[in-house]
Order: C-alpha cells, then structure tokens, then sequence
C-alpha cells in the first residue's frame, strides 16, 4: 500500500513597506501559472494565495514539491514588488478592507454567508494522503479523529488577531468556526451512510456539492484522499513536512491495525472538543486529556506517545528524520510561541510580520 501525500498551503501577501495584506490582483496567480501550472490558484481573498502539490510519492518527494513551490511564489511575489508569509492570521491586518476576488463561486459564498465569509481572513494547511477505498478511508477518518487537536497544538501559528494578542495560540479556527460545517465531524458507521448524508444536504439545498463540507478531516469529495484541514499553515517548510509526515504515518499505522484485525478507540467528538480546544488555546504548552486514562497529561507527553505510536511504519514509510523533527519544534516551540517572542523582545507586531516573512522562505 503506498501512502502518497498532497500539500496545499495558504501563504499571506504582504506589503514590503507597510507589512499590511495587500491585494496582488492575482498578478502572482498568473505569473505563476505560467511555471506552476495548477499548482497555485487565487483564494477568496486578494491578499492570499494558496498553492498544492503534485501527487507526492513519499515524504522526500513532499519537501522538494513544497520547497520548489514556497520558493517560486516568493520569488515571483518578490519580483512584483510584494513580500509572501505563512502565518494562520496576519497580526494586524484588517479583514474588513479587504478586497474580494470576482468569481461566480466566492460571490455565492458570500451572499449566503455574508460577514461569517468577508471576515474569514485565515491560512490553513491541508495535508492529503492517498486512500481510495471509500470505506477503509471513513474507518480511518473515524480513528484520526483523536489525534487531529495533537496535529493542531503542533502547529499552532496564529497568536494576534486584527492587531490583539488574543490569547490563544491559534485564533484561525475560532475565525472559521462561524462557519457551518467545520469543525471535528461526528463518527459515521459506513460510507453509504455518509454518502446518504451529504445527499440529503444537497437535496435540502444547505449545499450544492460536497466541497462545502469544510471539517477538520474529510473524505475529500474529488480525489481518491484522506484530507486534514485542522492546521494553521506553519511558518517554515521543516514544520510542515513533518506535520504531513506524521499525518501520513498516522494513516499507515491505522490501516496497518485495520488489516490485522485491530482497532483504534474511537471517541465521541464532544470529548475530542475538549482538547481541540486546549490546543488552540495552549498550544504545545498546555496539558489535553488522555481519555484512556481519564487524565490530564502535558501535551508534550502525549506528542511524544503520538511518536511511538506510529514508530513502526516510518522506516517503511522513509520517514522517521521527518517525523522526529517534531522534537525540535518542541524545543523552539511552535510558529505561535515564536511570534510571541519576537512580540515581546519588540512590542512591534511590524518586526513580527518581518520574522513571519523571513522564516517562510528560510532554508529554501
């Protein structure tokens, strides 16, 4: 079985001058385009574009598609004046002046959401690994369910909010969360049942098509993949290709236990609420719960539970530098912590816009 992986990242395009999000009027989308292909597309927001890899055979394959991507968009933004940042928000931006991209898909959106839709000014990170057994895939999604609030304690990376320190590690999913259909999704027993599901959304008009189920993980409704949506984008391409990493290893593992006859605890998702939230809030830092135990356990203990639980399958997978490079992030703390830091060394949110801008093409 192999275990291919897509990336898709949201990056910020800045002002050099002002260090505000600035519209590029999809002039790095078609400048891109010409090398990149399909590979980077205009996002609702003139001030982002979001790029996506190829299908990527393995881990190695992943940080040479991400790296190459990071590095082209920023030299194109760059030639065009602009500077690019991978933060799930903009410290002090505003969404209210933001501009629109014209396009019949975001018009509707916005009709039927209206501010929910202007103000879900935010930068995720997708991860997709291949599976394209539909109801192995829904098993699988009902398992990782558990481990999507340690995925996004690790990357944590959006600390201000409209020029406020909010408090939380990661205020993006309190932004999307005024969204319908986001969040942690409930279990469903088998494929039909979900396809039964969205049918009668599509039916009831509450949707017209399956895109519009935005959860923390899906069974994605075009490609043969399992998606995790719940992270911030994280500020350098280390941290991403571990978090994939480890999101695929989480699949192989699973699938490996499904084969053997096993499975993974499945838990109610108000529980799982419990440490979404708590990730969101701490980060890394805090303690979530190890419903097993019943307990309070550090974060950083159950990170490194999540190591040795998916230890068997990375030397299968080619993986295992990768995924260990979580040690480090936990080390020089999350993208959060470190624009925290630089706040507090600076009480400039500009200098932290500088740093986020730095460290997204650092090493590439």
């Amino acid at each position: 079985m192999k275990f291919t992986l897509g990336i898709e990242e949201e990056y910020q395009v800045i002002d050099p001058i002002t260090r505000e999000l600035i519209s590029h009027d999809q002039k790095i989308v078609t400048n891109a385009a010409k090398v990149l292909k399909d590979q980077v597309k205009a996002e609702m927001h003139q001030a982002v574009v979001e790029v996506g890899t190829n299908i990527c055979e393995d881990v190695t394959d992943a940080r040479q598609q991400i790296s190459q991507l990071r590095k082209s968009i920023a030299t194109i933004a760059g030639d065009l004046g602009y500077k690019i940042g991978a933060a799930g928000t903009h410290p002090f931006s505003k969404w209210e002046t933001q501009l629109i991209t014209p396009n019949p898909r975001y018009d509707e959106i916005i009709n039927e959401m209206q501010d929910t839709a202007r103000s879900n000014l935010i930068f995720g990170l997708h991860v997709h690994v291949g599976m394209a057994d539909k109801d192995m895939a829904l098993h699988l999604v009902n398992a990782m369910r558990y481990f999507l609030p340690h995925l996004y304690a690790l990357s944590t990376n959006s600390p201000f909010w409209e020029g406020r320190k909010t408090g939380f590690k990661s205020f993006r999913s309190k932004v999307f969360d005024k969204f319908p259909r986001t969040g942690i999704p409930g279990i469903f027993d088998n494929y039909a049942q979900y396809e039964s599901y969205v049918n009668l959304l599509v039916k009831t008009k509450c949707i017209d098509n399956p895109t519009k189920i935005w959860w923390d993980i899906r069974i994605h409704p075009v490609f043969p993949t399992i998606e995790v949506r719940i992270c911030d984008v994280p500020m350098t391409v280390n941290e991403t290709v571990c978090i994939a990493a480890l999101i695929q290893a989480l699949v192989a593992k699973l699938y490996k236990l499904r084969t053997q006859n096993l499975n993974f605890v499945t838990y109610h998702r108000a529980l799982i609420n419990e440490n979404k939230w708590r990730a969101g809030r701490y980060g890394i830092e805090g303690k979530m719960i190890d419903f097993g135990k019943e307990s309070e356990v550090e974060t950083t203990v159950l990170m490194q539970e999540f190591v040795d639980f998916v230890d068997d399958v990375l030397d299968e997978l080619g993986s295992r530098n990768e995924v260990e490079y979580l040690y480090k992030m936990m080390k020089m703390g999350t993208g959060a912590d470190r624009q925290l830091q630089v706040f507090e060394q600076t009480k400039d949110l500009t200098k932290v816009v500088d740093y986020i801008t730095a460290q997204t093409i650092l090493g590439i």
